[in-house]
């Protein structure tokens, strides 16, 4: 068989101007100046993509505080190594925050912060001579702490102790400003992922019964999600998981949460947060959103833009 070049003679055309384009120049950014406010930054850029996803989440956070209706934050300790707990911590006594959902790394730089003023020690050291995790003040008082406020869950045996304590930087505890604000600060644990586990004080009866109150309380979060946002800040395997099982708890017991926002933040796109946070839990309604980037980047933007959307 002999192969001849195709002619595109006869091909049939139409007009750019007929054409639906997903991009159009009104979405283009717009340049920022010098001297700039951070409403004119926001507002600059491009309405494509992630830009515009960004700005979608912001607006449904303000419109769900707005209404009253829950707006809920699941994180991992990542978010707090990041730096970013004063911006959660404002967002709570704003009263927009209406929830915060922790693993189990959270307490420890959570505590270590109000504490001592530094967390995340560096492991590549401190493993091989094995003294990786072993600060007795956090091991200590963390576990005193969940022994003593079991039944009232995990987060707030923390949270009050960090709140009612003389540690100089109780002010950066996510913890203690849930506590002082009365809104649940739900911690979910797997036993033996937290240093704090490995401490002679550590009560496996205590950690389990306050973490599985902190589960119950946090499936109450999520029977209350109609209309309102979740947000799941960093954490890959845990909180999705939880999630979701709250999710199907609070459904099976006749709770509506279909039409609701949910959000995944995180510097990958994981398989469990994008499929237990963003895409099944909106399955019948609602809108899910992947946010792509470092925290220490992305969590300020959206903290700015949801500030911005206050205003208006």
């Amino acid at each position: 068989m002999k192969w001849k070049p195709i002619s595109s003679r006869g091909l049939k055309t139409y007009s750019i101007k007929d054409r639906k384009s997903k991009v159009r120049v009104e979405d283009f950014a717009v340049p920022h100046r010098r001297g700039g406010t951070v409403a004119g930054f926001l507002g600059g850029l491009p309405s494509i993509l992630a830009a515009s996803d960004l700005m979608a989440v912001a607006k449904a956070v303000v419109d769900a505080h707005k209404r009253g209706a829950t707006v809920a934050l699941g994180m991992g300790g990542h978010v707090i190594k990041a730096g970013c707990a004063p911006l959660i911590i404002d967002l709570i006594e704003r009263g927009i925050i209406s929830a915060v959902a922790m693993n189990g790394s959270c307490v420890v730089h959570d505590f270590e912060t109000a504490y001592a003023g530094c967390t995340s020690e560096d492991v590549d050291s401190e493993l091989g001579k094995g003294a990786f995790g072993m600060s007795e003040e956090t091991g200590s008082l963390i576990n005193k702490a969940v022994k003593k406020g079991a039944k009232a869950g995990l987060g707030r045996a923390v949270g009050d102790m960090i709140a009612s304590s003389r540690f100089p930087h109780r002010d950066k505890s996510i913890l203690a400003a849930a506590a002082r604000s009365d809104i649940p600060a739900t911690v979910h644990v797997a036993l033996g992922t937290d240093i704090i586990h490995i401490h002679p004080l550590m009560d496996p009866a205590a950690t389990g019964e306050a973490s599985m109150m902190d589960f119950r309380l946090f499936a109450s979060v999520v029977a209350s999600l109609e209309g309102g946002v979740y947000i799941n800040m960093g954490s890959a395997v845990i909180l999705p998981e939880v999630f979701l099982k709250a999710l199907t708890l609070v459904r099976n017991l006749g709770r509506t949460v279909e039409n609701f926002t949910t959000v995944n933040m995180d510097f990958l796109q994981h398989y469990r947060p994008l499929t237990n946070v963003v895409r099944r839990p909106t399955a019948g309604g609602g809108k899910g959103y992947r946010l792509t980037g470092h925290h220490e980047i992305m969590a300020p933007l959206l903290y700015a833009a949801i500030i911005e959307g206050l205003c208006d």
